[in-house]
């Protein structure tokens, strides 16, 4: 909760309710337990909601083993020829023995393979990505890639000096005309 909200809990509604509670116990008329009662289902009703809210809007805290899978590359972003292109001629594999495959393709078919190994560095909540590639490597893979996380799910983005930024997603490669 924010500072303004706490200043109104703790300056006007805790002695709003307190007030309120002490005249329904002296009175005992029931408008005054009623406002007590409504007070109090709407402190809960909004810790509730706001539990619900961070609990489906926090951000995915990645560990190694959510890495592993195929990846893509994304074609939502900066969508058209270039992409498609993109899509039909790289994607990568990461597998449970911690090993990483770079396919150069050409559609279906892998053209060649560059292999090398990962790990993940947990000095943040989220653990992120590094690669170890044998030499010589693929240009989009001479860097570690940046992870971009949203609440149910992440993409890997790579430096490329020939195409600046290669996005990646999980998903299983399909043909084009399977995708649209």
């Amino acid at each position: 909760m924010g500072f303004g909200f706490n200043l109104y809990f703790v300056f006007i509604l805790v002695p709003l309710t307190g007030i309120l509670l002490m005249i329904w116990l002296l009175t005992r008329k029931k408008i005054f337990g009623k406002a007590v009662g409504l007070i109090g289902i709407g402190i809960l009703g909004l810790a509730l909601f706001l539990t619900v809210v961070q609990w489906l809007s926090v951000k995915t805290d990645l560990k190694k083993k959510d890495y592993y899978g195929q990846y893509i590359v994304n074609r939502a972003y900066f969508p058209g020829k270039q992409s498609n292109w993109q899509y039909e001629k790289f994607r990568f594999e990461i597998k449970n023995n911690d090993s990483i495959y770079f396919y150069v393709t050409d559609k279906e078919k892998i053209l060649k393979t560059y292999r090398g190994s990962i790990t993940t560095t947990n000095s943040y909540s989220s653990e992120r990505l590094e690669l170890k590639m044998e030499q010589p490597t693929h240009h989009i893979m001479t860097s570690n890639p940046t992870t971009y996380r949203s609440t149910w799910s992440f993409y890997l983005v790579f430096y490329s000096p020939k195409f600046n930024n290669v996005y990646f997603k999980k998903g299983q490669w399909k043909p084009l005309d399977e995708v649209r």
